[in-house]
């Protein structure tokens, strides 16, 4: 059972009900995951969903990449519904299953490019560490550039975010849905 009451859109407020006509104006197809949160205070539902946009749609690195990044974050903080979500996105965008696999285990994947490894390194360090080494920083400098790297570390600080929304929250996939991350 999730905390929050799933809000039914007849019953918004007309700020909650402008937040939902701006969220499916954009690229998003649907309401879920952490959206019902953002209805409780819908100023800041706005901000959130327009950085969150902002990261999974408009950043320069490519969809694999940034999908690569939010699974890494779903795995280490076990939200089921982020990698339910991002997962099939990250395989359709072309990232290797096996990657996927051996996140998904808690396993370090077999890397043939460049730029996912540093990818994962950075997602992964900073969820286990909180923080960078300058090896690492020095490396993902080297292969990604100031402005990329500065939009990774966006990219996990909001799906960071997000996981302890709907973790906090116990926000639970739809009745009907397979899970698709081992405990």
């Amino acid at each position: 059972m999730t905390r929050l009451e799933e809000l039914e859109y007849e019953k918004m407020d007309p700020a909650q009900k402008a937040l939902h006509d701006e969220i499916l104006s954009g690229p998003r197809s649907r309401i879920g995951g952490p959206m019902n949160g953002w209805f409780r205070n819908p100023e800041l539902g706005s901000l959130l969903q327009k950085v969150g946009a902002y990261c999974r749609y408009h950043t320069s690195l490519e969809s694999k990449l940034s999908e690569l990044a939010i699974i890494v974050v779903a795995r280490a903080w076990n939200q089921t519904i982020e990698w339910h979500a991002h997962q099939p996105l990250a395989l359709k965008a072309g990232l290797n299953p096996e990657i996927a696999n051996s996140i998904e285990n808690r396993k370090l994947p077999n890397f043939d490019d460049e730029r996912e490894e540093v990818v994962y390194q950075v997602a992964h360090e900073i969820t286990e560490t909180r923080g960078l080494s300058e090896t690492t920083y020095d490396h993902a400098l080297n292969i990604l550039g100031e402005k990329t790297l500065f939009e990774l570390t966006a990219i996990i600080g909001y799906y960071t975010s997000i996981a302890i929304q709907m973790n906090c929250f116990d926000v639970k996939i739809k009745e009907g849905d397979e899970p698709h991350l081992k405990e």
